[in-house]
């Protein structure tokens, strides 16, 4: 492993270990609740059957979606934490799914057009360049399968969400494509259940620009499908707060794409 990969990998697990809300096990979750998620956009409305890789998607969410609506879900994720929640809400709901720790950008352990679905929420931007992973999901995925992907909106990484002046939330950074922007963010205040919040040091975080990501996914046999803004739909939020940061700067995008064949 490299350094970056050795440190997110202890970062992440103190994240998790610390109860960061993406490491929150869905144990109370739904079909319904599962079919609202995995089928938002209208991409995907039957996964009966079908084998999914939840890629660098650890926490006991995604992969319980999926078990719920009668998929073969399979975890790769850096975080042995993190595996371990989906392992715990798997058996709570009685679930299989297979769990395997390993860096992303290294999927050599599966055999080719193996998935008929990759799945992967806000991990892209963890490692440094998005082309490992771009090939390793293009040869895991059969023909006509599908990659959802969700990653940083570039342009919302050089804004910090904390810097609310009254007015605005002003541009602050450059716009470089795969710079390590962890020293603008080094660390993420993580809530406590007593209402305290404790600092934790951040991931590496890299930006990749949004030419690089389409362009990327394109030159390695992907269609595009679709690109949808992620904001929190609060009605009249506070100026300054999180979820009015999201309304004048939607911090990331859900992709879906197709492999050809």
């Amino acid at each position: 492993m490299d350094k970056i990969n050795t440190e997110n990998r202890e970062r992440w697990n103190a994240l998790a270990n610390a109860n960061v809300v993406w490491s929150q096990p869905r144990l109370e979750h739904t079909i319904e609740a599962a079919r609202q998620q995995i089928g938002r956009h209208g991409i995907l409305t039957d996964v009966r059957e079908k084998r999914v890789l939840c890629l660098a998607s650890g926490g006991g969410q995604d992969s319980v979606s999926f078990g719920l609506l009668g998929a073969d879900v399979t975890v790769l994720d850096l975080s042995d934490v993190q595996l371990e929640r989906d392992r715990q809400a798997a058996a709570h709901h009685g679930l299989q799914v297979t769990t395997c720790q390993g860096d992303m950008r290294d999927l050599s352990r599966f055999p080719a057009q193996v998935f008929d679905i990759i799945w992967q929420v806000y991990s892209l931007n963890f490692v440094p360049a998005v082309l490992p992973v771009f090939h390793g999901v293009a040869r895991l995925l059969k023909p006509g399968g599908i990659y959802f992907v969700q990653f940083a909106n570039p342009f919302v990484q050089s804004v910090d969400e904390k810097a609310w002046d009254g007015k605005a939330y002003p541009l602050k950074y450059p716009y470089i494509d795969e710079e390590d922007i962890t020293r603008y963010f080094p660390s993420w205040d993580v809530p406590q259940p007593d209402g305290s919040q404790i600092a934790l040091l951040s991931p590496h975080e890299f930006r990749h620009t949004l030419s690089t990501v389409m362009n990327t996914l394109t030159s390695c046999g992907f269609t595009f499908l679709g690109l949808w803004e992620c904001m929190e739909r609060t009605p009249n939020p506070e100026p300054g707060s999180w979820e009015h940061f999201t309304q004048v700067a939607p911090p990331w995008f859900d992709s879906f794409w197709r492999k050809e064949g």
